[in-house]
């Protein structure tokens, strides 16, 4: 054996020993960050921060071929640090409202895959569970592109004291489900939540089908499944098809295309990470002439956009509302502490109540 190849040899060996060692201490690290993450109800992947580490490492190469293979180095590094945090994520508990199949079943499945996802009779019982200490996070509907907001989810974060530490976008696409010897002919019911039958409102009026309100798609499903009633659907997503043995008699039955439901995570504690650049506020104003226009002007003054304003009825209080806005951009800066401060002054309840990423899509 050569000298060179030899003292080549002997400095590979040394590097990987160093590696190694420094493999574990960064894996280590990564367990932190895991438990910070589990804490807050944040997903393991975060584009933002994985861009950031591979851009910022690769710079630390000065040979241009050799960059190549750091960056490709660097990008398996992350990817088994996040296949780590799966490992470790298995004991996170995700509360949702419905059984397995439902809408936010599948949301919870694509935020957090590899978790414990605990089913809850409603939006209430899955809050509660996270305010308890029974779940870990909980992910609630709380838009829908043609139904609109999710009013009792809105409700239930203006009167708790859990937090947004994320919003994600889920495409939706409502079909008609039978059991398997069923055809579209055969079907004079259908069954499903209110939403998804307001969604396919106009399906059902062409078809001439009954409608009957249940507490979730996916329990309609399962309702049509226990009966084996040709004549009986349900109109839910594929995946419940499959995990209830129906058949998709007609596929995207919603009456609009681009149908999306926003769904919020919810945990005990706040979240404070640069991938969360918007901020959730609800406040109630002073029963005083010009109080919402000046709690807006407030806003846009410090150079906040609103991307979201919706009212909300006090439930204890006829004809008096609480305002839920989103806006680019978060608190957490000497700009975002003087507009608090100035909202106070012209709000009776002021509260931020969480940080997301905007357009997240599951």
């Amino acid at each position: 054996m050569s000298d060179k190849l030899k003292e080549a040899r002997e400095i590979i060996n040394h590097c990987d020993k160093e590696m190694a060692q420094l493999f574990e201490k960064r894996m280590k690290a990564v367990e932190s960050v895991f438990a910070h993450k589990q804490k807050f109800g944040l997903p393991i992947t975060d584009s933002k921060r994985e861009e950031e580490v591979v851009l910022s490492n690769s710079a630390f190469v000065k040979d241009g071929t050799i960059k190549e293979y750091y960056t490709d180095y660097i990008k398996n590094v992350i990817f088994l640090s996040k296949a780590y945090q799966s490992r470790m994520q298995e004991g996170i508990k995700v509360a949702y409202s419905g059984v397995e199949g439902a809408f936010a079943h599948i949301a919870a499945g694509r935020i957090f895959p590899h978790s414990n996802k605990v089913a809850y009779r409603d939006f209430i019982s899955a809050y509660n569970s996270v305010v308890n200490g029974e779940a870990d996070v909980a992910v609630l509907p709380i838009e829908n592109s043609y139904a609109g907001e999710v009013g009792q989810t809105i409700d239930l974060i203006f009167s708790g004291g859990l937090y947004i530490n994320g919003i994600y976008e889920l495409e939706i696409h409502q079909n008609l489900l039978g059991v398997p010897d069923a055809t579209v002919e055969d079907i004079k019911k259908v069954i499903s939540h209110s939403q998804a039958l307001s969604q396919c409102h106009d399906y059902i009026k062409l078809k001439g089908f009954e409608a009957e309100e249940t507490t979730n798609t996916a329990y309609a499903a399962q309702i049509v499944a226990q009966k084996n009633d040709v004549t009986l659907g349900a109109i839910a997503s594929y995946e419940t098809a499959e995990i209830y043995g129906l058949k998709v008699l007609e596929a995207n039955i919603n009456k609009s295309g681009e149908n999306t439901t926003r769904f919020a995570v919810l945990s005990r504690a706040r979240a404070n990470s640069p991938a969360l650049t918007n901020s959730v506020l609800m406040f109630t104003v002073k029963n005083e002439a010009g109080s919402l226009a000046n709690a807006i002007s407030i806003i846009g003054k410090y150079g906040y956009n609103m991307t979201a304003l919706r009212s909300r009825p006090l439930k204890k209080h006829s004809w008096q509302y609480y305002f839920y806005i989103e806006i680019d951009g978060t608190t957490e800066t000497e700009t975002g502490e003087k507009m608090m401060n100035e909202l106070k002054g012209v709000c009776d309840k002021l509260k931020i109540v969480g940080t997301f990423s905007p357009h997240c899509e599951i």
